[in-house]
């Protein structure tokens, strides 16, 4: 029987539903698509090495999500009713790889190489059990059917049978198919259990439904409410890859709206949350800071898939509940949120265990800048407040741009309209200054070291009072971007000082 076959009698009522929801393509084309792949490299490597250990084996999780969904993916796993470091070896050498390419861990039971584009990883069958205190499981061999029991979810559930009297047979047992038709992430078993044994799973299931958007349902969103505090016990590394996958979904606000309303991100993180709720007074309000920032982060993604520009999206406006005033005539403000913002990115980026190097600076130079382009629209931009943005952006002024145009989220159409003219005149500005005074990433004409050799004074407070000088003057237009103007400037400003030239 063919692969096209089995299908069409395992799963033909539920695939048919599945082809009417138009993400997928036709049931002919992805029974030939299954029949072709499986006859393919990695996997004729790999059905050599069932039929040579008789050992019954299965592709599982993400690899056949990801092929009913149509979505590229090149990580495949493989559960083997025996010892999956045995069943590696022995496909490496099916598939003509030496055995000392595959990196085993004995203590996880698992084994792993690379096949050309491929990441090939192979476990034995497993079933599991789990203390209050750890996510860390203690695990035993088992069947196809105990091992899926322990999944997290029924669409990472599914597998694919690899023996030849059962090629290409999807193992469901717990509907998984029918749930990607329906768009929605459930658990195998009691919720409760599932995230209680492993919290993670808590923060995985917001990230499917950001990816996939996909909903939750009833019972798994009240199982993360429920069992919300348990999230304590798992690494701050492990939650972080997970708010970067959210972030890297192709519409964050999915993910991050779940995360508030289950609660967990309060608890992994509180910064973001206190963004959320609005204020009245006298009848007066402002906007909720938590929802904007989502719509900023959504705009971005958009336009670009550039982690650390989503970052910076998030991350703001996160100084407003810390600079929130009420004045009476004013209304509410903000003042210096830019400021405090900038301030709270390393904190933040150290306790989420993200980079502390030139990323954060670069996360953390947008937050402080955001409002500067905004402020220029407002009001005729003068060229030395364009030289400024120039120079303090450098080469980051079109991602800076980017974060702006972002952060327009007013339901006034019009005024989205105005700004995006002054934003346009704006760039065009900033496009002729720089071309007439190459200010971006501009390097000192004069530097430290000749400075102290022309006035023979060594390091001092002087030497930076001038270099500030020379370089304001620059940017305030008062000399040009030239070393004959810059060094006669900086004669001035010594004798000033109370220097002498040097002979």
């Amino acid at each position: 029987m063919s692969v096209k076959e089995k299908l069409e009698q395992e799963y033909h009522p539920q695939l048919l539903e599945l082809e009417q929801v138009g993400n997928y393509k036709s049931l002919e084309s992805r029974f030939s698509e299954l029949e072709k792949i499986l006859n393919s490299e990695p996997f004729v490597g790999i059905r050599k090495a069932v039929k040579k250990l008789d050992q019954p084996a299965y592709i599982v999780g993400g690899y056949v999500r990801d092929f009913l969904l149509q979505r590229p993916c090149k990580d495949i796993d493989f559960v083997i009713e025996g010892s999956g470091l045995d069943f590696a070896k022995e496909s490496a050498r099916s598939l003509h790889l030496p055995v000392k390419s595959v990196n085993t861990f004995a203590n996880f039971g698992t084994a792993a190489f690379r096949y050309r584009d491929y990441e090939l990883e192979f476990v034995g069958a497993r079933k599991e059990s789990y203390r209050e205190d750890s996510r860390n499981p203690s695990v035993e061999a088992a069947t196809i059917a105990e091992d899926q029991l322990r999944r997290d979810f029924t669409i990472n559930a599914l597998a694919i049978d690899l023996r030849e009297n059962e090629l290409g047979k999807i193992v469901d047992p717990f509907d998984g198919i029918s749930d990607l038709q329906k768009g929605i992430i459930k658990t195998p078993t009691d919720p409760n259990i599932t995230f209680s044994d492993d919290p993670l799973r808590m923060l995985r299931a917001i990230r499917f439904a950001s990816q996939l958007n996909f909903n939750l349902t009833a019972e798994v969103f009240d199982a993360i409410k429920h069992n919300v505090e348990r999230i304590r016990i798992i690494s701050q590394e492990r939650i972080t890859t997970e708010l970067n996958k959210i972030l890297g979904s192709p519409k964050p606000s999915v993910g991050f709206k779940l995360l508030f309303k289950t609660g967990l991100l309060q608890e992994i993180f509180p910064e973001m949350a206190a963004l959320h709720g609005v204020e009245s007074i006298n009848g007066k309000k402002h906007k909720d800071n938590f929802y904007h920032t989502l719509e900023v982060i959504d705009n971005i993604c958009v336009e670009t898939d550039n982690l650390w520009l989503r970052w910076s999206a998030l991350l703001h406006d996160i100084a407003k509940p810390k600079t929130k005033r009420f004045h009476p005539k004013q209304g509410w403000t903000f003042h210096g949120h830019e400021d405090l913002g900038a301030k709270m990115v390393p904190k933040i980026f150290k306790r989420m265990r993200l980079p502390l190097d030139r990323k954060m600076k670069y996360v953390q130079k947008l937050v402080a800048l955001h409002l500067r382009p905004i402020a220029l629209t407002k009001e005729e931009a003068t060229d030395s407040a364009i030289r400024r943005l120039l120079f303090d952006a450098g080469e980051d002024l079109e991602d800076l741009l980017t974060l702006c145009r972002a952060d327009i989220t007013s339901k006034n159409e019009g005024r989205v309209k105005r700004y995006l003219e002054n934003y346009t005149k704006v760039e065009r500005k900033l496009k002729t200054v720089e071309e007439k005074d190459r200010i971006r990433n501009m390097q000192p004409p004069i530097s430290g070291e000749e400075i102290m050799e022309h006035f023979k004074i060594g390091p001092s407070r002087e030497v930076g009072i001038i270099k500030n000088a020379i370089k304001d003057a620059i940017l305030d237009g008062e000399i040009t971007n030239e070393r004959e103007e810059a060094w006669q400037f900086m004669i001035a400003k010594g004798k000033e000082l109370g220097l002498e030239s040097g002979k």
